[in-house]
């Protein structure tokens, strides 16, 4: 049984777990103290001094997020005396600030503007002075780093720590410090993987996914582009979060309606391509059990994960599932079997994605990814759900009242197995449906494969199929997926088949989701909520293999011949590079 004390907060009396900091003993009062710098298991340094509190005894202020209870503590937190010291931290903060609020894509999700608008904090000269330089890197494809908006919270310092790559931190002492690469170096030129998760951890507008609204609709206004957008699984249960719904809401039927009100030419389901990916990925794997070739066979659905491995372990390449991942594969279609179907000139046609990854910035622009061939690129623009949401409010569709629509047909019918790609585990779930019964022989009965469902980083089990055990594991986060590399590395481990993920969690956590403050973030499971959606859509769908989709079967049939088929390579399939990580 869990070990309980007794305190009291603010006169209340309360008995709570003895491992409890003050800050979740206060939550489980109903108290929400403030805080700037903390991130549960990520960053609890009590640096922004924001969540101080007073304790009956004690010689001065503390912080309650790292500060433990203990039996007959009395606390207090919320007297002139904390009030005072709270509003001093914020107006020293804004005093050093970017104050142009209304130019910040983070205005209105801002936790900073938040607290101070709660404090009454405006702009003040009480501590007008000098101001440190603030860099603006715009080096990458896939954020722009601002700051002079950065609150040095050190949050976005910890997320990608806990990533395993740890390309930027405090440099600098005092007034200077400021969040940077080592030696000054423009994020470009370190190995940065483009995970994005700095950027949901970042409470202000410091950083920022590289916004491309304006070509999303610069190519839906121009007459001679034909503009078709598809949208990866996780999407539908996310974006109704940026609209006000309670998180894991599916909003599938809304987010298809609000594109076609945007004046998309066809709305598709990325699912459709997870599905494709399945075929080609499921057989990949049966060619190299049955004729020995390297394993384990490793998925590479996750451009996060994939520049990971090409900067950290390029000698496990041979490994990685040739595969293009979903976008590149749906966009890949369009711009050759959909477009030869319906006479349209692969030039004139723009392919926009929504995805819950800012990676996926990056990954549009990899070489090898043009399947129609002459350069052209299988995907154009890729989006966040949270660029999707800007350009809703733009256009002021009101998300909510939207009645529910599906996707146009032509690359819009898929499987429960497409759309539970977007939570860890689900690309190997939806993979064993698959080569299961091509191991076995037969359709069988049983799909669901609960071992390996979960947000833990690190979930192993072994199947027995086709007469062998097939061992497997899925991972999530960078910091687990370098452990089970370095078991593979080292000829540990006994694995036929892995699943990794960049972001922790998956695509539903990723770094071009929706912006939870840190309140949600330490106290809410974003992970399992939003991927409760995914698999109650899968568990509703009529189909629930990739394999029996009547679209995957008619598109075999019609133009890639067979899965592995040499036309199937040259489009669905591409090629990774080792590279320098300095």
């Amino acid at each position: 049984m869990e070990k309980m004390v007794n305190i009291k907060i603010n006169g209340m009396p309360l008995s709570v777990p003895a491992d409890s900091t003050i800050l979740e003993a206060a939550r489980l009062a109903g108290i929400d103290i403030p805080t700037l710098c903390y991130l549960k298991g990520i960053n609890e340094i009590g640096a922004c001094r924001m969540c101080v509190v007073e304790v009956k005894g004690a010689r001065s202020l503390v912080a309650s997020c790292v500060y433990p209870v203990n039996e007959g503590m009395e606390v207090q937190t919320n007297t002139a005396k904390i009030q005072r010291s709270r509003k001093m931290t914020l107006e020293m903060l804004l005093s050093v600030h970017n104050q142009d609020c209304l130019a910040c894509k983070r205005s209105g999700n801002c936790e900073f503007q938040t607290l101070c608008n709660e404090m009454g904090v405006e702009q003040t000269d009480r501590f007008e002075g000098a101001k440190p330089d603030a860099t603006r890197d715009e080096s990458t494809l896939h954020l722009i780093r601002d700051n002079s908006k950065c609150i040095l919270c050190r949050r976005c310092v910890a997320a990608c720590a806990d990533q395993h790559v740890a390309v930027i931190g405090p440099n600098c002492r005092g007034f200077d410090t400021h969040i940077a690469c080592s030696f000054e170096k423009p994020l470009n030129d370190v190995p940065c993987v483009s995970c994005g998760q700095c950027i949901v951890s970042c409470p202000t507008g410091a950083l920022t996914e590289r916004d491309q609204c304006d070509e999303v609709m610069a190519a839906l206004n121009d007459p001679e582009k034909y503009v078709v957008v598809q949208t990866a699984p996780a999407i539908r249960a996310t974006l109704g979060e940026c609209f006000g719904l309670p998180v894991g809401t599916n909003v599938k039927g809304k987010m298809v309606a609000a594109l076609r009100r945007l004046g998309f030419d066809k709305v598709f389901d990325t699912d459709f391509g997870a599905d494709l990916t399945i075929m080609e990925e499921a057989n990949e794997l049966l060619e190299r059990v049955q004729n020995g070739g390297p394993l384990p066979l490793i998925t590479s659905c996750s451009p996060g994960w994939i520049k990971f491995c090409e900067y950290y372990y390029p000698e496990l390449l041979p490994n990685v599932s040739s595969c293009k991942s979903p976008q590149q594969m749906t966009g890949a279609v369009i711009k050759t079997y959909y477009a030869q179907k319906n006479n349209i000139d692969p030039k004139n046609i723009v392919v926009v994605s929504v995805m819950p990854c800012v990676a996926k910035k990056f990954e549009v622009k990899r070489e090898d990814e043009d399947g129609a061939g002459a350069g052209i690129p299988d995907t154009d623009i890729a989006i966040t759900t949270r660029e999707l949401a800007r350009l809703i409010n733009m256009a002021h569709i009101n998300f909510n009242r939207l009645p529910d629509e599906d996707f146009d047909p032509a690359l819009g019918v898929s499987t429960g197995a497409a759309a539970i790609f977007g939570a860890t585990g689900g690309v190997m779930e939806a993979a064993l449906r698959t080569a299961a019964d091509a191991l076995e022989g037969k359709s069988l009965d049983s799909v669901e494969y609960t071992e390996i469902r979960g947000t833990e980083g690190i979930k192993e089990a072994v199947y027995h199929v086709g007469g062998m055990d097939v061992k497997v594991a899925a991972v999530s986060g960078l910091n687990n997926a370098n452990e089970v590399l370095e078991k593979v590395k080292n000829g540990e481990g006994g694995y036929h088949f892995i699943e990794i993920m960049c972001c922790p969690g998956g695509c539903v956590n990723g770094g071009g989701q929706p912006i939870q403050p840190a309140a949600v973030r330490s106290f809410t499971d974003l992970k399992a909520e939003r991927a409760k959606a995914l698999y109650e859509e899968d568990k509703n769908l009529p189909l629930r293999k990739s394999h029996e989709s009547p679209l995957i079967k008619m598109i075999y049939e019609e133009f890639f011949e067979k899965p592995g088929s040499h036309k199937a390579h040259e489009i669905l399939h591409t090629s990774y590079v080792p590279r320098k990580k300095y």
